[in-house]
């Protein structure tokens, strides 16, 4: 069999039980496997650059034919590129960042390595180091994000605004334009906002903006986005319009035959936009009529 081949296999542990023994009959197969024997008493701390198995192949080839009694220096040369291939398995191992990150309507669950979960909201992006997990429970986000953490060690999840902190518990984080919101739904959490801490106990939340801090109850057991709800509480009709255009990718046109400011109190589903729209019209005495991608909105006739 090629030799070439057969070291390639034997490198990555592939190697069937007639490759095996064509192999060991090889007449260097013991100097391979003494390197690697060799080479596994090394650990790497540092990025490096390894050559190809053709381009050490040619450099064996070179000594061998120059002296047949050079192993010694064909072997250090070697073990240098397992070395080498060991400090990168190392580092890369060390460095195993899992990144998220959601579309506009879209979310996703994910399933930490301790089993806790979190479900990404939309527009979001999340990362961790999966190889350190089990020495620290540490997360970055940036949007939105529910989080149904396990019991155990430390729980932290970074902002760019503040730190939440847990041993177990529930609870929901907002981070993003210029919002950062905490809400806590089972448990206790802690929130780290430059020189300030708060406690937040089941049922309250912490709003931050422009600086002010606001601790609040709350009534309901999960977000309203989990539901795939959005809830709204005397928000104008800009606001409720902008999200239904969001949600369902469309554009919508309100048409207005007077300046009367409207406010909407109530909610919508994200899966049905013929129900979405319903929900915010008839409750403003409103109409709509669908053509593709375009809704047009206005007054009710009377």
């Amino acid at each position: 069999m090629d030799k070439e081949y057969l070291v390639k296999k034997w490198l990555s542990d592939e190697l069937s039980q007639a490759e095996e023994t064509a192999f060991k009959a090889m007449d260097d197969a013991s100097l391979y496997e003494d390197i690697l024997q060799e080479a596994q008493r090394y650990r790497g701390e540092d990025y490096a650059k390894v050559v190809s198995f053709e381009e050490l192949d040619k450099h064996l080839t070179t000594e061998v034919s120059n002296s047949d009694t050079n192993w010694r220096t064909v072997a250090m040369r070697i073990a240098a590129v397992f070395v080498i291939g060991l400090a990168l398995f190392t580092v890369f191992n060390q460095n195993n960042i899992q990144s998220f990150d959601t579309d506009l309507a879209q979310t996703e669950n994910i399933i930490l390595p301790d089993n806790s979960v979190v479900s990404l909201n939309e527009l979001s992006h999340l990362e961790y180091n999966a190889s350190k997990w089990d020495e620290k429970r540490t997360l970055e986000l940036k949007g939105e994000a529910f989080f149904d953490v396990e019991k155990g060690e430390r729980f932290d999840v970074h902002t760019e605004f503040g730190t939440v902190s847990v041993l177990g518990t529930e609870f929901n984080v907002i981070s993003k334009d210029g919002t950062f919101k905490v809400s806590c739904y089972e448990g206790l959490v802690s929130v780290n906002y430059g020189q300030e801490e708060v406690k937040l106990p089941a049922g309250t939340e912490f709003t931050l903006t422009s600086g002010d801090g606001i601790k609040t109850n709350i009534s309901i057991s999960e977000p309203n986005w989990l539901k795939n709800m959005s809830v709204f509480d005397n928000a104008s009709l800009d606001a409720v319009l902008a999200e239904l255009e969001k949600q369902y990718d469309v554009n919508i046109n309100y048409v207005s035959d007077n300046d009367t400011i409207i406010n909407f109190t109530g909610a919508f589903e994200h899966n049905n936009l013929e129900n979405a729209l319903k929900s915010v019209t008839q409750a403003l005495n409103l109409t709509y009529t669908i053509n593709s991608q375009e809704v047009e909105i206005k007054n009710a006739e009377n």
